[in-house]
C-alpha cells in the first residue's frame, strides 16, 4: 500500500509525506486510523528509523496526523491530507507552466490544454 522510490531524486521522508497525504485524500487511510510504529513503518520499508519520524513530524505539523504519547500516531479528522495533496499538484503545474513557457508554449496552448484536460474530466 504504502511504497518508495529509493532510486527518485525525491527525499524518501518527502515521498513518505507525498505518499500518506494522497492515501488520506483518497480515503485509502480513514480519520482515526493507527499507523505503523516508525520502527516498523521503516523495517517494512527498509529505511532507517529517523527518516519515518521526520516524515511523522512533517505530517503533524501539516495536521494530517496527531501523536498520542504512549499510543502512536493515528490518521487527523478534516481535510489537511486534501490540501496537501492539491498544493503540491498545484506546484507541479507551475513547474510544467514554466517549463513549457521557456519552450515556447503560449499562454492561448497552455489554456487550451487545461481546457481539454478539464472537459475529459467532465469537471
Amino acid at each position: 500500500m504504502l511504497t518508495i522510490d529509493l532510486q527518485s531524486r525525491q527525499p524518501i521522508y518527502e515521498q513518505l509525506i507525498y505518499r500518506m497525504s494522497e492515501l488520506v485524500a483518497l480515503g485509502a487511510l480513514a480519520p482515526g486510523e493507527q499507523l505503523p510504529s516508525v520502527r516498523a513503518l521503516a523495517r517494512d520499508l527498509g529505511i532507517n528509523p529517523n527518516t519515518v519520524q521526520k516524515a511523522y513530524q512533517e505530517l503533524e505539523r501539516r495536521g494530517v496526523i496527531c501523536s498520542v504519547a504512549g499510543k502512536g500516531s493515528f490518521i487527523a479528522g478534516g481535510d489537511s491530507a486534501g490540501e496537501t495533496l492539491r498544493m503540491r499538484s498545484l506546484e507541479k503545474i507551475r513547474d510544467a507552466l514554466e517549463s513549457g513557457r521557456r519552450a515556447g508554449v503560449s499562454r492561448a496552448q497552455a489554456l487550451e490544454t487545461v481546457e481539454y484536460v478539464y472537459k475529459e474530466a467532465n469537471v
